[in-house]
């Protein structure tokens, strides 16, 4: 049985399709590296996924299940890491992650003990009592990714993960996802940053304009497309080559 399967799925934002039927199947215990540029529809796709867009043309299937039709079960299973989202600031990292552990119907002696470990794997221990309106965009980050993986969910669907954090964090969260692969999670995962979603995926799908333009192994992709990273291989899919002009322009006109 497939994990995730997206069949002819489309979504329109009043008159702009932002979707356009694509389909896509992934198996367990891998990490999916999902690139696009800005607008190409990462995020939407994520969304859906997550079973916080549900108006889409077509069908999700999440573990065999129908996102549409099993929305709260599927939740269940899924944890969400979104690169900005709204935190209850007022609260305290540990009021809001029991919180959400409460959500997900977590034993509460259990829960308590939890979070405390995980907020002192995150440099966050000392900071457990005091309110989030302090906190900066990183520490916020950090409390996301805690909230997204507490309930130890069989899915995880982050959208740029990394987005604020230290150098410390990010070596510590791409740790994480290659330790959570081996356990057996599927990751699906969308990032600018190239050269990690090369080196953690075993699959690349690239989406431009609302369209799957590739879906296949790093090494099948540079092998076919006989590139060597995976940034020369998004811009030679997506049309983007004119970078370094673009560069050199931009300079020349900063000179002028």
């Amino acid at each position: 049985m497939s994990i995730i399967e997206i069949k002819n799925v489309s979504k329109w934002y009043q008159k702009n399709q932002v979707i356009k039927n694509i389909n896509l199947e992934f198996e367990g215990n891998s990490i999916i590296g999902y690139i696009g540029q800005n607008g190409a529809g990462k995020s939407t796709t994520i969304k859906m996924l997550a079973g916080l867009i549900t108006d889409f043309e077509g069908e999700i299937n999440i573990l065999g299940m129908d996102i549409k039709k099993n929305i709260i079960e599927v939740k269940k299973h899924i944890g969400y890491i979104p690169e900005q989202a709204i935190l209850y600031e007022c609260l305290t990292p540990v009021e809001y992650l029991e919180f959400i552990g409460g959500l997900h119907e977590i034993e509460s002696a259990k829960l308590n003990t939890k979070i405390l470990e995980l907020l002192k794997i995150f440099d966050l221990y000392e900071k457990a009592d005091e309110r989030m309106t302090s906190f900066s965009k990183g520490m916020k980050q950090k409390v996301l990714l805690i909230a997204g993986f507490i309930h130890n969910p069989e899915i995880i669907l982050l959208d740029e993960p990394l987005s604020g954090l230290d150098a410390n964090a990010v070596i510590l969260v791409k740790e994480i996802l290659v330790q959570l692969k081996l356990a057996g999670k599927t990751i699906f995962y969308s990032s600018h940053i190239m050269d990690v979603v090369e080196k953690m995926s075993d699959k690349i799908v690239i989406i431009d304009k609302g369209e799957i333009i590739a879906n296949d192994t790093i090494e099948n992709l540079k092998s076919n497309l006989q590139n060597s990273t995976l940034e020369s291989i998004f811009k030679n899919l997506t049309g983007n080559d004119q970078t370094y002009e673009n560069a050199d322009n931009f300079v020349n006109i900063l000179k002028s």
